[in-house]
């Protein structure tokens, strides 16, 4: 049975895999078998990726690329082919939010939003099934969000990206399931990273809030993630397609505590 979420021998390309939930995505993908490859928009955040992967003592390839850019993508998954080999498994994990009031915000910066996190998931995407198609099987993993489900205020490019994300993530299903491909997406709740630190020192009013707000009683961790990653990776889920796991601790499950 275990061997079924082995990934030995399996190629994944993480997007945005420098640090974050990328790079704990990609470290279980390597202990489970798989060859890393990553990107980032930045060559210094390529060399830090590179310099983390090596201090964990996991092989991986750094590429250069812009996740918005069609020609540059297809250009970056050419050259993954050459020299790794055909990617395998797909995780469109780059990703942006801008937190602005609607009124306050403007149709470039909504613009730039969906277009990192919507656009950029259909321009990889589209650059790896063919390939994927020939070789007669491929899994494909995007990073969708609570905000799929659910608004909030400032974030409304973010949830309208990560919504059509969702929606995306089902309807490539639809298309190439026929051809042994899943496409399933990944929900996280409020994950520890670096970037909410900040917000959850005791004390602050967030960080009452997600706790009370969550069944587990905290904030999850990269590693929460790393398990349904695997899972949705490896041939344990070959008949599991177009589906979002939520990985939130029970928040969309739950109403919240009635006032005192």
């Amino acid at each position: 049975m275990l061997d079924r979420f082995s990934l030995k021998g399996k190629v994944a390309f993480i997007t945005g895999g420098s640090y974050g939930i990328g790079f704990a995505i990609a470290e279980a993908y390597a202990a489970a078998g798989a060859r890393i490859v990553f990107n980032d928009i930045k060559q210094e955040l390529v060399d830090r990726g590179l310099t983390a992967y090596e201090e964990a003592g996991i092989e991986a390839r750094g590429y250069l690329c812009d996740v918005t850019d069609e020609a540059a993508v297809h250009s970056t998954v050419a050259k993954i082919e050459q020299e790794v080999g055909v990617i395998d498994i797909l995780v469109n994990n780059a990703g942006i939010i801008k937190r602005i009031p609607m009124l306050e915000m403007s149709a470039a910066e909504f613009r730039q939003v969906i277009d990192v996190d919507l656009n950029a998931p259909f321009i990889v995407a589209k650059a790896v099934l063919p390939s994927m198609i020939r070789k007669g099987h491929g899994k494909i993993i995007n990073l969708c969000s609570m905000m799929s489900e659910l608004g909030r205020e400032t974030v409304s490019a973010y949830a309208a990206a990560k919504g059509g994300l969702k929606m995306l993530t089902r309807n490539i299903c639809s298309e190439f399931g026929s051809q042994n491909i899943q496409c399933n997406g990944i929900g996280p709740g409020y994950i520890e990273t670096p970037q909410t630190a900040p917000l959850r020192v005791d004390g602050h009013p967030f960080n009452s809030f997600i706790i009370s707000k969550t069944p587990a009683g905290r904030w999850g961790t990269t590693d929460d993630l790393t398990g349904p990653a695997v899972f949705l990776a490896s041939e344990a889920s070959n008949f599991v397609n177009g589906h979002i796991l939520y990985v939130d601790g029970g928040i969309l499950a739950y109403i919240g505590k009635q006032p005192s």
